[in-house]
């Protein structure tokens, strides 16, 4: 496991790119690792390596392709404390308050006006840490076993940390899986979440635009129940939705980022509002990123058809991306985190305000422990 954290670090200071990340629920680490400084980009989704795209469509993808790629088991101890929480890591000034708030009320009379239905509104918190990228990485992997865990370099655009929650889309073959997230709330130990009309009316938004964005693009689209799913410390609402896809990955994500989750309904109205009225780059926050079009062996059991006895091997296309949520860009000793929230008619604005407050524990506690 040292020689595994060690290559890494060995990468990092040949300033040559790589990804290193862990499933949610999972033990094993994996990294995937360039030989140059290349800047590769994504074309038409039928590449194969680990995919970082920004928020706006418009803007390139990143692709690290998969020709060196390593692994190990890291099965860290969860760590249910820490110096600091969600109350008191946020330390902004009032002014930060006072702007996102005033953002939220913006967003809240452009709803009541019939311009949009929904929109995602956000920030970033600016931190200073002594600590290095890989440290970094360590704790979230012990802090987040529920979460997708990533740090993400490249020499020419930057470094990036995450713990994500949230499935964008996962695909085996033609067979997709997605999910609508949204909703949230503290979680509170011993307490199930007692869910208002405010969250379930943000996460069906999200349900109804994927089933009518995948509608015409998949076969045999089912969507399950809402379920409250736990991510650290905080729960929200989800729905999964499967079907079966015609070799159309690169419409599909078109059609699906950014979902209502990430920005809001209609996509394009919410999408233009964000980039009007936030006021700074998201860049890859609520962008997606994962692993596009991995090879995976299977070895399939004998059968009485198997005249020879014995298991044999089938190759399977796969693909994992998640949406970029609790994440961070880190720029030397300087580390940005990004936080935001849906807003509905039905949105509080100081309350807007303490969930980002809540959302950001999930980076600063690790940040400033």
């Amino acid at each position: 496991m040292n020689q595994f954290f060690d290559q890494l670090q060995e990468q990092l200071n040949a300033q040559k790119p790589f990804v290193v990340y862990r499933k949610p629920n999972e033990d094993v680490v994996t990294a995937v690792l360039q030989e140059d400084a290349v800047l590769h980009y994504v074309k038409d989704y039928q590449e194969s390596g680990f995919v970082f795209a920004p928020f706006d469509s418009n803007s390139a993808s990143i692709l690290i392709p998969n020709k060196t790629i390593i692994t190990t088991n890291y099965s860290a101890e969860e760590q249910t404390k820490s110096t600091a929480d969600a109350s008191t890591v946020n330390t902004s000034i009032q002014a930060e308050k006072e702007a996102h708030i005033a953002l939220v009320k913006n967003g809240v009379s452009a709803i009541s006006k019939g311009l949009l239905t929904k929109v995602v509104l956000s920030r970033s918190i600016e931190k200073i840490t002594q600590k290095e990228p890989l440290a970094l990485f360590k704790e979230l992997l012990a802090t987040y076993k529920t979460a997708f865990c990533y740090l993400w370099y490249h020499p020419k655009v930057g470094m990036w940390l995450g713990a994500t929650p949230e499935v964008l889309l996962k695909t085996t073959n033609q067979r997709i899986e997605t999910s609508s997230l949204a909703g949230t709330q503290v979680y509170k130990e011993g307490e199930e979440p007692v869910w208002g009309e405010k969250e379930y009316n943000e996460q069906d938004v999200v349900t109804q635009f994927i089933k009518n964005e995948l509608a015409d693009k998949v076969v045999n689209l089912k969507a399950g129940s809402v379920a409250s799913v736990r991510a650290g410390k905080l729960w929200h609402l989800r729905t999964k939705i499967t079907g079966v896809m015609h070799n159309n990955l690169k419409e599909i994500l078109t059609a699906l980022h950014p979902t209502p989750a990430t920005c809001g309904f209609p996509k394009l109205a919410a999408k233009e509002f964000i980039l009007a009225h936030e006021n700074y780059n998201r860049s890859f926050y609520t962008g997606f990123l994962g692993e596009l079009n991995f090879s995976k062996e299977q070895f399939r059991a004998k059968t009485k058809r198997n005249i020879e006895n014995r298991a044999y091997t089938a190759i399977t296309k796969v693909s994992n991306l998640y949406v970029n949520l609790r994440c961070a860009e880190l720029t030397q000793d300087v580390v940005k985190v990004y936080v935001g929230g849906g807003i509905t008619i039905g949105s509080n604005p100081e309350k807007e305000w303490e969930e980002t407050v809540a959302k950001s524990g999930t980076m600063l506690r690790i940040i400033l422990k």
